[in-house]
């Protein structure tokens, strides 16, 4: 009796009835239907059921299949069937921009074609022409500033000026920015927020006039009045507290940006500081609380996050507040202090401008939850690589790399390289030196390949997370310095031997090994070829790094690596997407 006793089942065993239907129960004594949700909800599941695809056939998929078809038609009709799940959607997708706004957006551009029709002071003028954009006879704005300046400036007419019901005071006015990667979106907010320091400057400068007139008029009314003297050591009434703040997420940006508004600010006449974790304590504070005041700060936010703990006063008087690539910004990191910089100058804050090269959905979800009434400025090329990138594949797993991933980028380099030793028609004896980026996706493999570059005899260096701040400042500073045209050395049009050995350098050749910390906001003009080591996690990735080449309206190529485990459909359609003129979403 007791083998004949029925046994319960084993817990890792599939019940006799899972590819059965389930009993028929009456309507009476039904059983609850039982949800797919929960942490168990895809266990004895024979079918897929994948979220948006229709479980039952349509009309015109049921009259197809019952009509007399070919095989290629009902091939086809599978293929329009599957079309909308595409690699890219697989990806961390990016905030849609419909076609139809992209036109009106291009239109509306068209009419402008020069800087002399911003509303912009006369100074700023002169300081486009002198220090933004010197030595260049036919200067036009770029797409993204067309876009925001006007609405910046409120030269469109359309702003609405609407007061508080506690103070009277103009709503504070919030902007999103977006456009491609090397479009000048830098000068697209800061000539209107050096624009409108000026012009608080100068009503600040009548308020201050028609105050000392009506002090005149006291002392004649009363002359015997006795006045205290002035303090010989009073401050200056800007020092410590800027009009407006410029936020970037690296120090790197902090110089570059920093540099920008301070060769600005000699045309325009304003002050400006730029402080980062790059400089001592002492520096930071004699540039931030100087005697002669402070205008336009750039900072990043954790050191100006720091500081205003200590002391909040700093952002008593800001008006403008500009958060430079806010799609890293606003992420899980710096979210929280930027949020408090921003709270904390809400009460004089009159401009808020987010500025980034993409829209992640992540992004567009913390903008419409936290500032529903953002104005959203975005160019008609937003989130599509530029057509004048040329992208290509070279496939390792074939010979003579066989999957030597290390292998196949020093060879390609050496392909790139080759063409620096060509002697320039125009000036002989004279070659152009090439600059090239190498993307790899973990910062422990930086390092890694670029000792594999130097011991093929390319001249290669290294940065990542890991390396010192400002060591990081140098290297970048040293390679973007120097531009195409004027990196240019005398050498001879084959690869150099050194002396006393047999091994061949690659000349007229600089190669930076970097992860993403290089990929956003840093200016590489120099650069016309970039290689992704790796392929991009995401489009997002892919936009970012091929945008360090063909910046300005120049042109550049991307070189990305396949090999056995990448997602070759991913670098299949963003090519086509690339060749259409498509953007990546």
């Amino acid at each position: 009796m007791a083998q004949l006793k029925k046994r319960n089942p084993s817990r890792m065993t599939l019940s006799s009835r899972v590819a059965q239907p389930p009993p028929r129960i009456s309507s009476s004594n039904r059983l609850p239907k039982r949800s797919s949700k929960g942490p168990f909800g895809g266990m004895n599941i024979t079918e897929a059921n994948i979220r948006g695809v229709p479980a039952v056939k349509s009309r015109a998929e049921t009259k197809r299949s019952s009509g007399k078809q070919s095989t290629k038609d009902s091939k086809k009709g599978d293929k329009d069937k599957r079309e909308g799940y595409h690699a890219l959607k697989m990806q961390r997708a990016l905030s849609s921009v419909p076609y139809g706004h992209r036109s009106s957006v291009k239109n509306t551009i068209s009419e402008i074609e020069s800087f002399e029709q911003f509303a912009f002071l006369p100074s700023i003028q002169q300081a486009i022409t002198e220090k933004a954009l010197p030595g260049l006879t036919d200067i036009q704005p770029t797409p993204i500033q067309r876009v925001a300046i006007p609405k910046l400036l409120g030269q469109d007419g359309k702003r609405k000026k609407r007061s508080s019901a506690v103070n009277g005071k103009p709503e504070m006015e919030q902007f999103l920015l977006a456009g491609e990667t090397g479009s000048g979106k830098t000068l697209a907010y800061l000539l209107p927020t050096i624009d409108a320091i000026k012009r608080q400057e100068a009503a600040d400068a009548e308020i201050a006039a028609e105050e000392e007139a009506a002090k005149e008029e006291r002392k004649k009314a009363n002359p015997y009045e006795v006045e205290a003297p002035p303090l010989s050591n009073e401050p200056h009434p800007t020092t410590g507290r800027p009009r407006a703040i410029i936020l970037v997420p690296t120090a790197e940006l902090v110089s570059q940006v920093g540099s920008l508004t301070k060769s600005l600010s000699h045309v325009a006449k304003f002050r400006s500081a730029l402080i980062s974790s790059a400089y001592s304590g002492r520096i930071v504070r004699n540039r931030l609380f100087s005697p002669a005041g402070i205008d336009v700060l750039v900072s990043t936010p954790h050191l100006l996050a720091s500081i205003t703990e200590s002391d909040p006063n700093v952002l008593s008087r800001v008006t403008h507040i500009v958060v430079d690539e806010a799609d890293s910004m606003l992420d899980r990191s710096f979210s929280p202090l930027t949020s408090a910089i921003i709270d904390r100058a809400s009460p004089s804050l009159r401009q808020l401008i987010l500025c980034s090269a993409t829209i992640p959905r992540s992004l567009d979800t913390f903008v419409r939850q936290r500032f529903p009434d953002a104005t959203r400025l975005v160019t008609p090329n937003l989130h599509a690589i530029p057509r004048r990138v040329q992208l290509g594949v070279v496939d390792i797993e074939k010979d003579p790399y066989r999957g030597n991933r290390n292998l196949a980028c020093a060879d390609t380099i050496w392909t790139i390289g080759r063409t620096a030793a060509e002697v320039d028609e125009r000036s002989k004896g004279q070659t152009e030196t090439k600059h090239i980026i190498v993307f790899v996706n973990e910062r422990e493999k930086a390092q890694e390949v670029a000792d594999f570059l130097s011991s093929k005899g390319i001249d290669a260096i290294a940065v990542s997370r890991d390396t010192p701040e400002q060591r990081q400042s140098e290297i970048l500073s040293a390679f973007t310095s120097s531009s195409a045209s004027d990196a240019t050395s005398s050498a001879p049009s084959a690869p150099a031997v050194s002396r006393g050995s047999a091994r061949r350098t690659l000349p007229n050749t600089k190669v930076l090994v970097m992860t993403d910390l290089g990929s956003r906001g840093i200016d590489t003009l120099a650069v016309r070829h970039v290689v992704l080591y790796d392929v991009p996690h995401t489009s997002i990735d892919f936009i970012h790094r091929l945008g360090r080449t063909g910046r300005m309206g120049r042109r550049g190529r991307g070189i990305v690596l396949v090999g056995r485990g990448d997602r070759k459909d991913v670098v299949k359609e963003v090519r086509e997407g690339m060749y259409k003129g498509q953007a990546l979403i």
